[in-house]
């Protein structure tokens, strides 16, 4: 199945993965610490944010076909990972 976000997550993801690399320069460079624990929240409100997108796709896609047969593991594995996430 195509995931309808693919290419805005990807494009994400490679964003965050610069920045993570960026931090940790930051660190071996010993810059200021509140400098690098900004970026640290950066990146991790970038991943919440590609989260939400993933969770919403999986719903509205994966998790209502599931629903409509009848798949109670599929709606049990969501709320898994749902509680994961959070």
């Amino acid at each position: 199945m195509s995931h309808p976000n693919k290419k805005a997550v990807m494009a994400r993801l490679a964003k965050i993965s610069g920045h993570a690399k960026s931090i940790q320069k930051m660190y071996e460079e010993d810059r200021e610490c509140t400098e690098i624990l900004n970026q640290i929240a950066a990146v991790k409100s970038a991943l919440n944010s590609v989260g939400k997108v993933i969770l919403k796709d999986h719903i509205n896609h994966c998790i209502i076909d599931a629903a409509k047969s009848g798949d109670e593991k599929a709606l049990e594995d969501l709320n898994k990972s749902i509680d994961k996430l959070l």
